[in-house]
């Protein structure tokens, strides 16, 4: 008897504690209403209405374009090919097999291309993106103005020793600019990248003669000392280290490479 009415008095005190079944139903209704608020997103492709979207249309192929582009801009058209060979370089100099990792010799040329192209970069922010922005030119102003200091830049770098210019401005049956405002892009560019490959690899030799000397004269103690099957790499290798500490290599690296791009 007694558990029957400790049975009755506990339903009591859940059925008091329960909300009432409308009140249930509210909320339910109320939580199935806000899972069921799903954006729909509607991608549809129809007939253009005039030239103007089909222009718009075009432009944002262009843009897609370029951003997928992005990297090989960066690599190719900035001071990064050049920092990035020699700083490779430097490290077959050394005899360095993982140290310094290439991530991070990448990252170097990454910020040190930032610290060198930031004038360009702020050019194209002020006299492209701002305005462009703001509404204030067009897409065709907004190129052109992002085109100028980056073409101005490349020409910098090739002004001393055009060779690369004339030589593809002679493969693509050009007259001679008479200045760089007669160069094509397309021809810039190319000679560009050819003009700091080589200037890359003079600066690479010229990094490779005093620890090619170092490996020299370690073989040669080696043997004439008999001690043939020592490998002169392990012995040339901490006084090589020694060596571009005590001269501050990697300041005097970073300084030359900077002054060798002008302006600074």
């Amino acid at each position: 008897m007694k558990r029957t009415i400790l049975f009755l008095v506990c339903m009591a005190l859940l059925a008091g504690l329960a909300p009432p079944l409308q009140a249930q139903d509210a909320v339910g209704e109320a939580i199935g209403e806000q899972a069921l608020r799903i954006p729909f997103v509607d991608l549809s492709i129809r007939e253009p209405d005039g030239n103007q979207e089909v222009a718009l249309s075009l432009q944002l192929l262009l843009i897609l374009a370029v951003l997928s582009l992005a990297p090989s801009i960066i690599i190719l058209m900035t001071s990064f090919l050049r920092i990035s060979i020699v700083l490779d370089f430097v490290k077959r100099a050394l005899s360095l097999q993982q140290v310094p990792p290439n991530q991070v010799l990448m990252g170097i040329a990454l910020f040190m291309t930032m610290f060198i192209m930031w004038p360009t970069i702020m050019d194209i922010y002020d006299n492209a993106y701002a305005p462009f922005s703001a509404g204030e030119i067009g897409i065709e102003e907004a190129y052109g103005n992002f085109e100028a200091p980056v073409r101005v830049f490349m020409y910098r770098q090739m002004r001393r020793n055009p060779d690369s210019i004339a030589l593809f401005m002679r493969m693509s049956n050009l007259p001679r600019p008479n200045n760089l405002s007669e160069v094509p892009t397309r021809v810039l560019i190319p000679a560009f990248i050819l003009h700091e490959l080589t200037v890359a690899f003079k600066i690479g030799i010229l990094l490779f003669i005093p620890f090619i000397i170092v490996d020299m004269v370690v073989a040669s103690i080696l043997m004439s000392m008999g001690m043939i099957m020592l490998p002169p790499v392990m012995i040339s290798l901490p006084f090589k280290l020694i060596l571009f500490v005590l001269v501050d290599g990697w300041g005097l690296i970073t300084q030359q490479l900077v002054a060798s791009f002008g302006g600074f």
